[in-house]
């Protein structure tokens, strides 16, 4: 999230942003921020596992605001990060953060937030369905972001303080301003507009008194997800002999006093030439300081983009234009990785880079949910890596974050594929294994709809892999939502299931949740599978899949002596959906 205190700074300046009324424009927008911030505002809840259903109306009325007011969206959703690991210490922390926050939310506490296991996979797929133009970098979005708007000439929305920084020609909309669900609208008026706040690199130098060229060196001093000082044993000492502030600490008192100091500079390198009487007071090599600054500089150059081709003609980007860390990616993937419908994760795999895994609320007292879940992603990294190699991976143990390393497998059904040529792999070896790594065969597919066959295997794996094992009104509580997801997907609704839904939510059952928990897991895990072998499963539509509220309540009604075909009852199809399924699991 860039520099802390920032926003918070340019807020408390009210002349630095402008009212500004947002229409017929192209805008470029931060995807990972923006469905974090949809996800966090929509009111869902966040003990349950996900609200997937909510979450996609929250996405569908965000941009159906966009196109009243004549706005075109291009979203660029993160792919890679930073291949020199500088900012994994960062990552590691906001990994050790939000097994707090799970913590916290498994007691019952209000206020943490928690983006759910499959959010991201739902958001792609409701950009997909609503024909949004997307686009998942193959590296962090911010450079493709900034790059793209410069060159549209259009601005960019993001809750993401960096873009304070990046000197964007059209401006940053932060979204925290960004009045969308108040748009002024009237049918077929060409005057309709989202009021918003608009920030401009010229405003803010013209309020501080600094060349615009020195905005990423104030960037970097203060300290973003790349660079920090105070840390690296660099404390800045002001002239005053008054300390820095830590990180979390810092506010106006601090930004001003580094505005102040800039002022005395024209260009970058005067203030590079000058910073060591800044931080030259502790006995750690300033030339170490002096590269990290001078990196994190670099940063904030917008540089030409690979993505402009694929918004244009649907085109991946070059190879040969791509920087040399990603030429670990076989040419075929580039496409299916831009157009989101390859993991990106694979990127770190390919890179021999550390992985952490997501942390959701479940019990701490018990393993991590992702260890359920790991064979799956064995033979993942065994497609992507060969046999035997092992992945570094970071999950919860505890309430601590750990790492472990993973070792590689391929199953014999696919000792003979090679990832460059993956993709030309027959349809009957690459469904060979998938279906081995889950452990069914074709049989299980019998009667179902092809849209849920993949998460009837995954549901059958999950039944044989979680700990503990999941009673039979687990399983019935999952398979009653996966109806009831169909249902809806059908615009069809039970008035059983309603009221159930209407209910108010209580707090989780730790039990239940880490069970479900780990459902989540394996049904991602099976996807990226999926996904990697390309796609000898059609994939599902993630949002109807599991309604985290809906099937904790099932299994306390399914506890407590209620029938599943009492509560599907009203449609006769529904009840033979639910026993194909059934019959299915029990029959492999």
């Amino acid at each position: 999230m860039g520099i802390k205190g920032l926003a918070k700074f340019v807020g408390d300046h009210g002349e630095i942003l402008t009212d500004y009324r947002f229409r017929n424009s192209k805008v470029v927008i931060d995807g990972c921020n923006i469905y974090h911030s949809l996800y966090l505002t929509s009111c869902v809840d966040q003990q349950h596992g996900g609200e997937y259903d909510a979450f996609q109306d929250q996405v569908c009325k965000f941009f159906k605001a966009l196109r009243d007011c004549s706005i075109e969206p291009y979203v660029i959703i993160d792919g890679g990060s930073d291949h020199t690991d500088k900012k994994f210490e960062t990552v590691r922390k906001r990994a050790e953060s939000k097994i707090d926050t799970a913590n916290k939310l498994s007691k019952g506490l209000r206020g943490a937030w928690l983006i759910p296991t499959l959010a991201r996979q739902v958001f792609k797929e409701v950009l997909s369905s609503l024909k949004v133009p997307f686009a998942q970098a193959l590296s962090e979005a911010d450079q493709e972001i900034a790059s793209l708007a410069q060159k549209w000439k259009c601005p960019v929305l993001s809750n993401d303080n960096d873009f304070y920084i990046f000197d964007i020609q059209a401006g940053f909309l932060p979204m925290s301003h960004f009045k969308w669900q108040n748009a002024s609208v009237q049918r077929w008026s060409p005057e309709n507009y989202i009021p918003c706040k608009l920030y401009t690199t010229t405003s803010f130098c013209r309020l501080v008194n600094i060349n615009r060229q020195l905005l990423p060196v104030f960037g970097v001093i203060a300290g973003n997800d790349y660079v920090n000082l105070d840390k690296m044993g660099f404390p800045i000492r002001w002239k005053d002999n008054s300390p820095m502030e830590p990180n979390w600490k810092r506010g106006v008192v601090f930004f001003n006093k580094l505005l102040k100091w800039l002022t005395s500079f024209q260009e970058k390198q005067e203030a590079l030439d000058n910073v060591h009487l800044l931080i030259g007071h502790g006995e750690n090599n300033m030339d170490a300081a002096l590269q990290a600054l001078s990196q994190g500089i670099e940063t904030y150059q917008i540089q030409p983009g690979c993505l402009e081709r694929f918004f244009n003609d649907g085109e991946a980007p070059d190879p040969g234009l791509l920087p040399d860390h990603l030429s670990v990616l076989p040419d075929w993937t580039l496409l299916p990785l831009t157009k989101g419908t390859l993991p990106p994760y694979m990127i770190y795999i390919l890179q021999l880079r550390p992985v952490i895994q997501g942390i959701q609320v479940e019990d701490h007292s018990l393993p991590s949910g992702n260890i359920t879940s790991r064979p799956i992603r064995q033979v993942f990294y065994g497609l992507l890596l060969g046999e035997g190699r092992e992945v570094e991976e970071y999950d919860r143990e505890g309430k601590n974050l750990t790492s472990s390393k993973v070792k590689a497998i391929l199953p014999s059904a696919a000792q003979l594929l090679q990832l460059d040529t993956l993709d030309q792999a027959p349809h009957s070896v690459r469904l060979e294994v998938f279906l081995v790594t889950v452990g069914v065969s074709q049989s299980i597919f019998k009667g179902l709809p092809p849209q849920l066959g993949l998460p009837v295997a995954v549901t059958y794996y999950w039944l044989r892999h979680a700990h503990p094992r999941p009673d039979r009104p687990l399983l019935q509580a999952l398979l009653l939502g996966l109806v009831f997801g169909e249902l809806c997907r059908q615009r069809k609704m039970l008035e059983r299931m309603r009221g159930l839904i209407q209910r108010p939510a209580m707090s989780p059952d730790l039990g239940v949740a880490h069970v479900f928990s780990q459902w989540n897991r394996c049904m991602r895990d099976g996807l990226y599978l999926n996904q990697l072998l390309c796609l000898p499963l059609p994939e599902p539509q993630c949002a109807w899949l599991y309604k985290g509220t809906l099937v904790h309540q099932l299994v306390d009604q399914l506890r407590g002596g209620v029938t599943p075909d009492s509560l599907l009852m009203e449609d006769p199809s529904s009840v033979q959906l639910y026993r194909a399924m059934l019959e299915a699991i029990f029959n492999s």
